[in-house]
């Protein structure tokens, strides 16, 4: 007995969903199932054509991820890597000579026999020498750096880490044929980057190209791509004839390559902030430098009784010495509170001492101790120490020692002790040069050494560096010898006016 199918179940699975291209990734087939029907059944087929090249792995850094730079901004604050490329300069063109007016232009024509009016002669633009002056591309944007008193940080710069300045305008000419309306490619838009007053500008580990330590200072960081030139092609019969007008002639198909706009230049920068501050606060977590800073000028830094409250430098304005008199708005200075240091902070214990660099431009430190501590005096060393071991110029630097929290019994009675013995700590600093001079001079005859014996930068202790100008016991938090203390960092910011710390 023969077996009836269904008209619309096929009897046998047809040829071409059983066939496939070795390229398909992916298809369908009918697979027969115990009964009377046809399942189509998925299949996968893996073929080397249809693979996806890995990418290329980049030795780029990625950037920190949002909420690093929101939670950790003091890591990123004042040091940034960025890429500027210059735009690249416009295109040129490859002009034909304009066609000769013909010999029927000059025949007799209307009802009258009236010979039309000849056209006026072009004229082109000429250079100093007589020829043709042909367009030319535009010249690519320039990439600046400038100083901006509106930005504080650099934290921007890790969430765009490439800036790309407006390539040149191509030469305009309609038709390719050679006219007046020509006209060379319009030059890219400068690109200008604000970076924060106190940004020093050099090349990924190579020289400095600036130090912005003034609003409005900039610095061109890279050039843009020259335009290219506008040739004309013409045959070989007429190349006599065109040259009169233009040297630019093609004589070669490689002369094209002329028209090509030069590409723009392309650095990778190293950003470093240097906070621009007259005058340092520096001493252990908890000595209470922000509390001072808050005190005597309108910052208002963040203030807790946990260590490290302080994670990036706060500024303030401190006003004028009113002993110098009115109108004397120069003596205005501006105070830096430092993150506090620990010992072990040139291995990197706490917040290390990279924000040390901060220090550079000022021209005095003020030493904030806490007198209520177990031993003020090794916590006024271990502060010192780190310092010389950063930069043993700034232990030059005139300095105050500002002995804080003396309403506290436990400090109220050893302050006098405290006090002379921290300003014993160190050797008396010469009045000016030549004392130091007559000094040196002496040692020498007396010890038949010559000069060139002594080694610039040798290993000093801090018992040979200058003693503090001034030891001053103060309460911040309960306004105790605020104007002392403001008279004695006056003083010192008056005792060194012209002292600049030299240049590595």
């Amino acid at each position: 007995m023969a077996l009836l199918l269904h008209p619309r179940l096929p009897s046998h699975p047809p040829r071409a969903a059983t066939q496939h291209h070795p390229a398909i990734s992916d298809g369908s087939c009918l697979v027969p199932l115990p009964g009377l029907a046809w399942k189509r059944m998925p299949f996968a087929v893996t073929c080397r054509a249809a693979r996806v090249k890995e990418a290329a792995p980049t030795t780029r850094a990625a950037p920190p991820p949002p909420a690093s730079l929101a939670k950790e901004a003091h890591k990123y604050f004042d040091h940034a890597v960025v890429t500027v490329r210059a735009g690249d300069g416009g295109h040129g063109a490859v002009l034909a000579m304009p066609p000769a007016p013909s010999a029927d232009a000059a025949k007799p024509r209307g009802r009258f026999n009236r010979v039309e009016k000849k056209s006026k002669k072009v004229s082109y633009k000429r250079n100093y020498d007589g020829s043709v002056a042909l367009p030319t591309g535009g010249h690519g944007g320039d990439v600046v750096v400038y100083a901006d008193e509106a930005e504080e940080t650099l934290l921007r710069f890790h969430e765009k880490a490439r800036y790309c300045a407006k390539r040149g305008g191509n030469v305009g000419a309609a038709g390719g044929t050679l006219s007046s309306r020509m006209h060379s490619g319009f030059a890219g838009e400068t690109l200008r980057i604000p970076v924060p007053v106190g940004t020093v500008v050099k090349r990924k580990k190579g020289t400095v190209l600036a130090d912005l330590d003034h609003p409005g200072d900039e610095v061109l960081v890279a050039r843009g791509g020259q335009g290219g030139i506008s040739l004309i092609d013409v045959p070989e019969y007429r190349r006599r004839k065109a040259m009169a007008l233009s040297p630019n002639i093609i004589r070669d198909a490689s002369d094209k390559v002329l028209t090509h706009g030069q590409p723009g230049e392309e650095v990778s920068l190293e950003l470093i902030l240097r906070v621009v501050a007259d005058v340092g606060l520096v001493g252990l977590p908890n000595a209470g430098k922000s509390t001072l800073l808050s005190a005597i000028t309108l910052a208002r830094p963040d203030i807790a009784d946990y260590p490290f409250t302080t994670l990036m430098p706060n500024l303030g304005r401190l006003g004028g010495d009113p002993a110098l008199g009115a109108l004397q708005f120069s003596s205005e200075a501006t105070l830096a509170d430092l993150p506090g240091l620990i010992e072990g902070a040139h291995l990197g214990k706490g917040l290390g001492r990279n924000f040390l660099r901060h220090l550079r431009r000022t021209r005095a430190i003020v030493h904030v101790v806490d007198a209520a501590a177990d031993d003020p005096v090794n916590d006024y060393k271990i502060v010192r120490e780190e310092l010389r071991m950063y930069n043993p110029q700034y232990l030059e630097r005139p300095y105050v020692v500002v002995l804080n929290k003396i309403d506290l019994p436990k400090a109220h009675d050893r302050l006098s002790s405290l006090a002379l013995e921290i300003s014993s700590i160190g050797c008396e600093e010469a009045h000016n040069k030549n004392d130091i001079n007559d000094t040196r001079n002496a040692n020498i005859s007396k010890h038949q050494v010559p000069l060139d014996a002594e080694v610039e930068g040798s290993e000093k202790e801090l018992e040979d560096y200058p003693r503090p100008q001034a030891v001053v016991a103060a309460s911040v938090l309960r306004h105790i010898g605020i104007d002392e203390m403001l008279k004695e960092i006056r003083a010192a910011l008056r005792k060194c006016f012209d002292h600049k710390l030299p240049e590595p």
